[in-house]
């Protein structure tokens, strides 16, 4: 079974992974740019993720300087800022997608500016009060991240930490300890996109990782370029214990923008995706 660390036992990123290794299932995480296209859509593509399959669901804030991410996200970034997506927007947008789905576990994903401009304790303790159960903050290192664990270790919230390819191993070790609800492992060197195919040090990196999480008992989720079931069987293979869906939702979102297919077709995608996890 999956520790939830200091977290409460009742946190639901830990509880949906427990679930699924009691399935012999993987988990299937979906990020979306809140606001883009604009914000109720982006609660009926949430609503369409969870009922294709997804386990989890990531919601991005925009940021104005998303260094983590390519051009796909980007641009839907750029988009929900212009069309005055706000942070508040945002956590009202949680708070409905958790009274209509109360045990899918909620992750917000942004950049430590936003913490920062809202203050760390005010708007943790309103994001938990919106239902979201954990943080991915990609520009916060660990030597920099005292505030910010103990903020979000008082209230009950999970830090998601990402690791890359080439982290060494101490830093691997010491990235693992402190994060709880999930490893975030980028599967290639650079920034987020879609990926025909994907090179043997991915494969040999996630293997590398997985040794040090699965010591740690800690659940290690796979990101970047990820965009079919067989990227998704790769990863599994490999040892991944979920795998994390961004750049793909996004062009199919940005494709299908204002049809009526576009929520029949993400529940499709999704369903072919997380047959894959099973």
């Amino acid at each position: 079974m999956y520790k939830s660390k200091s977290i409460s036992k009742e946190n639901r990123i830990a509880s949906k992974f427990n679930e699924l290794k009691s399935k012999n299932q993987k988990a299937l995480i979906c990020y979306v740019v809140a606001g883009y296209p604009d914000i109720i859509t982006s609660e009926r593509i949430i609503t369409s993720l969870i009922n294709g399959g997804a386990d989890i669901i990531e919601i991005g804030i925009p940021f104005s300087d998303p260094i983590a991410d390519g051009s796909t996200i980007q641009d839907a970034i750029q988009n929900s800022l212009i069309a005055g997506t706000t942070p508040d927007m945002c956590l009202e947008l949680a708070s409905r997608i958790r009274k209509t789905f109360p045990n899918i576990p909620l992750i917000i994903m942004t950049y430590s500016n936003i913490l920062y401009r809202k203050g760390y304790i005010q708007f943790a303790k309103k994001a938990k009060e919106s239902g979201i159960d954990g943080f991915i903050i990609p520009d916060i290192p660990i030597e920099e991240s005292k505030e910010y664990l103990n903020t979000m270790q008082n209230i009950g919230m999970s830090t998601i930490f990402l690791v890359s390819p080439n982290t060494s191993e101490k830093r691997l070790k010491m990235i693992s300890r402190i994060c709880t609800g999930f490893l975030y492992a980028i599967s290639v060197y650079g920034t987020t996109g879609e990926r025909q195919s994907f090179d043997e040090y991915t494969i040999e990196s996630i293997k590398r990782i997985k040794k040090v999480t699965a010591y740690d008992e800690l659940p290690l989720a796979v990101g970047f370029g990820i965009s079919n079931p067989q990227h998704v069987k790769d990863m599994i293979n490999a040892g991944a214990d979920g795998v994390i869906i961004g750049s793909a939702i996004i062009k199919k979102i940005k494709e299908l923008e204002n049809k009526e297919s576009l929520f029949t077709t993400l529940n499709r995608f999704i369903s072919e995706l997380k047959n894959s996890c099973r």
